[in-house]
């Protein structure tokens, strides 16, 4: 293969041809992408000035194809950022009307927009339904996922403040509705209280209104230790009066607890049942324990024995 050889001269004439030709393609780049154009964007409705005596269900997509005018430039950024922004729309109309008319508002989308000029929407018009309007308190659920040190665990319960929510929209939502999930707590090796704000999960319709958007949650964390304790044994459903002697007549129950709980927990703090009507309608011939109460802040390891013996004289 034929190897052409220049020389000094005609290496330095074909490198300021490309050059030329480089910065030529940039010159036309730029003067094109700097014209005006007319281009499409699709954007998310968002809702301000929502009716306060109407509760209302929109009738159509939560998305707008928006028609403006730009530069190149915008268009392109546009396409690259198609979902930075969304479309405003003021629904004060909706206190005498069912629908909104988004041409009557293309100046104020046009001043809160990225782009020039708005030109139109696909749909202008936006219809909805009006329902029965609610207001309801419902308490705060936290959903969290926290994973603790070694020997450290949840104290009490968690403290959200304020532990309820108000719920505003229409009432065949609302009555449904009997919590209201926090955002996702997610922590690891926590080896003390955490204390923090919290933001309230959004709403999935635009015409349900949540107050407040943020709480303040407490979670009691301590250190752990372990106790053995002797809990007495009672019987239920000895309906017939039967003499029962059981065996043995406490069990011993291992917990872990918080060191700063330790001293005060002793036997009157668990109840252990043992069921005779698994006797006497089942033939159990040896009856399980169960702690039916056991304190918060307590984790049961283990019961020994888990089932008890008895004798029924009759």
């Amino acid at each position: 293969m034929a190897i052409v050889k220049l020389s000094a001269s005609e290496r330095r004439r074909l490198s300021a041809f490309f050059t030329c030709l480089v910065l030529a393609a940039l010159a036309w780049l730029f003067t094109n992408l700097s014209n005006p154009y007319t281009f499409t964007v699709k954007r998310v409705i968002t809702y301000k000035n929502t009716p306060q005596r109407r509760a209302f269900h929109s009738l159509q997509s939560d998305t707008v194809a928006v028609t403006v005018n730009g530069t190149g430039w915008q268009m392109l950024f546009s396409k690259l950022n198609d979902d930075s922004k969304n479309v405003n729309v003021d629904l004060r109309p909706l206190e005498s009307n069912n629908y909104v008319a988004l041409s009557a508002q293309i100046k104020q989308v046009s001043i809160n927009s990225e782009v020039h000029e708005v030109v139109s929407f696909n749909p202008d018009t936006l219809y909805f339904d009006f329902l029965n309007r609610s207001v309801k308190r419902v308490p705060i659920k936290l959903v969290s996922d926290i994973k603790y040190q070694n020997q450290f665990a949840q104290l009490n319960n968690v403290i959200i403040k304020p532990a309820y929510v108000t719920l505003d929209g229409p009432s065949s939502r609302i009555d449904k509705i009997t919590e209201w999930q926090t955002d996702s707590l997610t922590a690891v090796n926590v080896n003390e209280t955490i204390r923090t704000k919290i933001n309230l999960q959004p709403p999935n319709e635009g015409n349900i209104t949540v107050y407040p958007k943020a709480v303040d949650v407490i979670v009691p964390v301590d250190e752990y230790t372990e106790k053995t304790l002797e809990i007495p044994v009672k019987l239920l459903n000895n309906s017939d009066y039967y003499n029962v002697k059981v065996f043995p007549q406490k069990v011993k129950v291992t917990f872990l607890t918080s060191l700063k709980r330790y001293m005060e927990i002793d036997e009157n703090f668990f109840e252990a049942d043992a069921d005779l009507n698994l006797w006497k309608n089942q033939g159990y011939t040896t009856l399980p324990v169960k702690l039916i109460r056991v304190p918060p802040f307590c984790r049961v390891i283990s019961v020994d024995p888990p089932n008890i013996d008895f004798i029924v004289k009759k």
